[in-house]
């Protein structure tokens, strides 16, 4: 049964990898470039995108999801009662492996990319690619941990925790083609955009060291307000038992 479930779900998650590779192929079919992104730079900045949201599935998103749940159930008086950093245990008490095998695939996509725009990185604009990923890491659990963190102030979060895969659905599209109000949101206010972009542009153009301070100012930002949040919440929690 588990096998059959890591299969399917691997699967699944392949596919919706692949339709988002094939729209960009369909799309360049009829253009050269948008906001003066080619075609490769593009899957670039995809591969970007879905290898961090891979790593944030396969390490993260269950035990987020389950939080919310938890806190409604009283389950998370299990968490409670265990010796060790509360926040850690309840963010990475499980594992979805069918995510982390498709940030290979992710990953695949990203080099395929390079390879086709003949891009030769050098090993310390590399390794700023793999510390800005983790940066953006950091900025989509903390968006989320600090979304399922009101469950300890409202009944039901779940309606929240589905405008996730929404509003970071935007770091799929280059940072070139947001203006005026909609830049000022998704560029400056949330970091959608910033978090796959910078990396991104890491392998395409070499570090630039002031965007990456902007990520990990951002990352650093984020997770202060997802800490503060989270044990804020934990005041207002009554268990099961209460």
């Amino acid at each position: 049964m588990f096998r059959f479930d890591f299969l399917l779900w691997s699967t699944v998650e392949l596919l919706w990898m692949s339709l988002n590779v094939l729209l960009v192929s369909v799309i360049y079919a009829h253009t050269d470039s948008i906001a003066g992104w080619s075609k490769y730079e593009m899957l670039l900045l995809i591969g970007t995108s879905m290898l961090i949201q891979r790593f944030l599935i396969g390490f993260f998103w269950t035990n987020i999801h389950e939080l919310g749940q938890n806190v409604r159930t009283g389950h998370f008086d299990f968490f409670l009662a265990q010796p060790g950093n509360l926040m850690f245990m309840v963010s990475t008490r499980k594992l979805d492996l069918d995510g982390l095998a498709n940030s290979v695939i992710a990953l695949a996509v990203v080099g395929y990319s390079a390879h086709e725009l003949g891009l030769s990185p050098s090993l310390l604009d590399i390794a700023a690619y793999g510390l800005l990923v983790g940066c953006g890491l950091v900025i989509h659990y903390s968006f989320m941990l600090t979304v399922v963190s009101l469950s300890f102030w409202i009944t039901n979060a779940q309606g929240l925790e589905g405008s996730y895969f929404t509003l970071f659905s935007f770091s799929r599209i280059p940072r070139e083609a947001f203006k005026g109000l909609t830049q000022l949101v998704f560029v400056w206010t949330l970091p959608v955009v910033i978090v796959s972009n910078a990396p991104a542009k890491t392998i395409l153009y070499g570090f630039n060291p002031q965007l990456g301070l902007w990520l990990l100012g951002a990352a650093a930002f984020w997770f202060g307000i997802a800490v503060t949040v989270f044990h804020r919440g934990l005041k207002r929690y009554s268990s099961a038992s209460s």
